[in-house]
């Protein structure tokens, strides 16, 4: 069902707000927050001073990753009461990687506008400035805390071809890489720090390098890590259960045939034989 944003019903801002430098800040953000009858914040100690550096007085309610499943009832009942509400997080844009997808959710679901506002998110310039391809992109957000949890995500990216973009805190981002490195093999990275602020610095190396620089690891960290540019081998599986393989992931009969010949680098008639004459 389409809707359109932008029809004077009661509706729900997701509003970015600056990751670093507050004259990152959008106009039209600014604005925003002055119109939207109450703000729901991550942090109202950190949105106050935001509203304090603008010269803006609004109504702040706590809205946390600790509470946002009970929040969000207090954003229906604003928007059922006919209010605009305002939602955001300590710095940058909600839901990436921070509070907002709840009360945007339940906002959606009970057919209530949501308008996002365009403006900073930490991974866009730290992907853009790592020198790393960035035309396609995975972007994973935090990985688990907990170390084995940590190696198990890691695992399951190895063979991805994509770049990929990490959010990590001081205290964990050594350990991190460390488990990159095992994992992935030492391949190039940027990390970025500090962005957009007076100390931003930008690390771009192979992993093994950015740890013998990385010893005293301050601020928060975004990490690009080029994607897996290994060629696969399939030396060790015959055509005839390659071919099988990828019909049982969906792919069609003939498509799995001339896919299979160009991997194993051998003739298409040659591998529609085979299959054909090894079939059961």
């Amino acid at each position: 069902m389409s809707q359109k944003s932008y029809d004077n019903s009661p509706s729900l801002y997701l509003i970015p707000t600056p990751i670093g430098n507050m004259e990152d800040i959008t106009i039209r953000s600014i604005n925003t927050l002055k119109q939207v009858d109450v703000i729901f914040s991550e942090d109202t100690r950190e949105t106050m001073k935001l509203l304090n550096y603008f010269n803006i007085n609004k109504k702040l309610i706590s809205c946390h990753k600790f509470n946002e499943d009970n929040a969000y009832l207090k954003v229906l009942q604003y928007l059922e009461d006919g209010k605009n509400v305002g939602l955001v997080t300590d710095r940058g844009t909600p839901a990436i990687s921070d509070p907002g997808y709840v009360c945007a959710y339940n906002a959606i679901k009970n057919n209530y506008n949501v308008i996002s506002l365009p403006g900073p998110t930490a991974f866009v310039p730290a992907l853009i400035t790592s020198g790393i391809n960035p035309n396609q992109f995975l972007f994973y957000g935090f990985l688990n805390s907990k170390k084995s949890s940590k190696k198990k995500e890691l695992e399951d990216l190895k063979k991805n071809k994509y770049t990929m973009i990490f959010y990590e805190s001081p205290f964990r981002i050594r350990e991190t890489l460390e488990i990159m490195q095992s994992i992935f093999g030492d391949r190039n990275i940027s990390i970025s720090r500090e962005i957009s602020k007076k100390y931003e610095e930008i690390y771009r190396d192979l992993i093994s390098n950015v740890l013998k620089e990385l010893l005293d690891p301050k601020g928060e960290f975004v990490i690009i890590v080029e994607g897996n540019k290994e060629e696969e081998k399939y030396d060790e599986i015959d055509l005839i259960d390659h071919v099988k393989l990828l019909i049982s992931e969906g792919v069609l009969e003939k498509d799995a045939i001339k896919k299979v010949a160009k991997l194993h680098n051998v003739e298409k008639n040659k591998v529609y034989m085979e299959y054909h004459g090894g079939k059961k």
